[in-house]
């Protein structure tokens, strides 16, 4: 990828990171430079916020682009959106992290406050998803869900809470909490197949 342009709107952004992330699938070292441009704040910011402080949440978002080096052949473009994908590994990342220092003393995460110190205007990418037709449906689905569910399955999968946190913060066992959020993603996947 020689020239970078500065893309003026969000589909425009969001064919320049197909793009880009196809570009590092074939090796190119400076479609990963785009892709770093285009998302470390906002991915910098979900380390940041499950990892609980600044050198970890570097350490791991470094972690988060060598494993898209390595993934971008992976990425599949009709099945999610660039942005959602590098979400998760961000996300899937700083709980790796969590789980492997979870033998000694970590702050708690911050509160959700502290990433909004992180510069960034693009929309979160729960906002993203909700912002396309198939995240309306996404939308419509997930308020068929009861409240409670409704903020388990939002707490996991957007605020990168793990299900022992969740169980521990609504006094229930473990399994109690794998069970409602597993129930709730069927009940989805299933208003999804319906439309």
């Amino acid at each position: 990828m020689s020239a970078v342009h500065s893309p003026s709107n969000s589909d425009d952004k969001q064919r320049l990171l197909v793009s880009a992330i196809e570009g590092v699938a074939s090796g190119d070292a400076d479609a990963l430079r785009v892709v770093y441009g285009m998302t470390s704040a906002k991915l910098f910011g979900i380390c940041l916020r499950i990892c609980g402080e600044r050198a970890s949440a570097e350490d791991v978002l470094q972690a988060v682009y060598i494993r898209v080096w390595e993934r971008a052949g992976r990425f599949d473009a009709a099945r999610a959106s660039p942005i959602t994908w590098l979400a998760t590994i961000a996300r899937n990342s700083a709980i790796d992290w969590r789980r492997s220092v979870a033998g000694r003393a970590v702050r708690d995460a911050l509160p959700l406050e502290a990433a909004l110190a992180v510069a960034d205007d693009e929309p979160r990418a729960d906002q993203m998803l909700m912002a396309t037709e198939d995240g309306e449906k996404l939308r419509l689905c997930m308020e068929e869900l009861d409240e409670r569910t409704r903020w388990c399955i939002r707490s996991a999968f957007f605020d990168g809470s793990t299900y022992a946190e969740l169980a521990h913060r609504e006094n229930i066992p473990l399994g109690t909490m794998k069970s409602w959020i597993r129930r709730g993603l069927m009940r989805l996947k299933g208003c999804l197949g319906n439309g």
